[in-house]
């Protein structure tokens, strides 16, 4: 099925409104931590998702998927430089972008606790077990407003790379759920308009790991849409923010 059809058929009378503002400018904001250091851009909605791991200083937190790096600054900018930041992710080009990211953006004391790794996210769960207080999981996705931005990688879309890339989600949430200790907190998010790649994957995961919890987040973005498990937020109705969905989950 064709990138237009699927995804009218998700959102029906809301799809050219919709369209039309992924088609649109987003909606950035600067983050910068000092007047010497690089600024950096990251997407008003990718800011919220971050904070919402609500990570407090001296914890010990794992960004699994973290390249470019955005979130990455944002959790070290809570940490204030206590405790530690694993910012992982296995590619290696994309590695280097966030290491220039995190030596250019951050003070030096931040930087401090941060180790930057390149393993496979779906192996955190069975080397790392029970390790972390807070984790991130940013996931490979479908990445669609990217998507129409590119005639290739619309040319070569399908629905079924939407189903791969959901197995692949509910590997690496698994992994993380496994990672996590008990009485921490996973943030699991996506760019992604589909929702087997979203409230799909949580659904599954709170199956297989019935120790997890969906936690409501209280309070959201304007415009931002509230789904059976976590928070959609999408450019239309969001002031061009997104799309970014994320599901805050608790380990018993």
């Amino acid at each position: 099925m064709e990138f237009f059809d699927y995804f009218e058929q998700v959102y029906g009378e809301r799809w050219p409104a919709l369209l039309e503002a992924l088609k649109g400018e987003g909606n950035a904001v600067r983050l910068q931590f000092g007047e010497s250091l690089e600024p950096y851009f990251l997407d008003e909605a990718s800011v919220f998702a971050a904070k919402m791991l609500s990570v407090e200083p001296g914890m010990d937190v794992l960004d699994m998927c973290a390249a470019p790096g955005g979130k990455t600054l944002v959790i070290a900018s809570m940490l204030q430089g206590q405790g530690s930041l694993q910012s992982n992710d296995r590619s290696p080009d994309r590695r280097l972008r966030l290491q220039h990211v995190i030596e250019n953006s951050l003070p030096p004391q931040w930087r401090s606790v941060i180790n930057v790794t390149g393993y496979d996210g779906v192996k955190f769960g069975l080397h790392r077990k029970e390790s972390y207080d807070r984790i991130l999981l940013d996931a490979p996705c479908s990445s669609d407003r990217h998507v129409l931005q590119s005639p290739t990688h619309l040319a070569e879309w399908s629905a079924k790379r939407v189903k791969r890339l959901s197995v692949e989600q509910g590997s690496l949430l698994a992994s993380a759920a496994d990672a996590l200790r008990p009485g921490g907190e996973i943030v699991y998010g996506t760019c992604a308009l589909a929702p087997l790649e979203n409230d799909a994957v949580v659904a599954k995961i709170l199956k297989k790991r019935p120790f997890l919890e969906a936690v409501c987040v209280e309070e959201i973005p304007e415009g931002a849409d509230r789904t059976e498990y976590g928070v959609h937020i999408l450019p239309d109705r969001a002031r061009g923010c997104g799309p970014i969905y994320c599901a805050r989950l608790r380990k018993h």
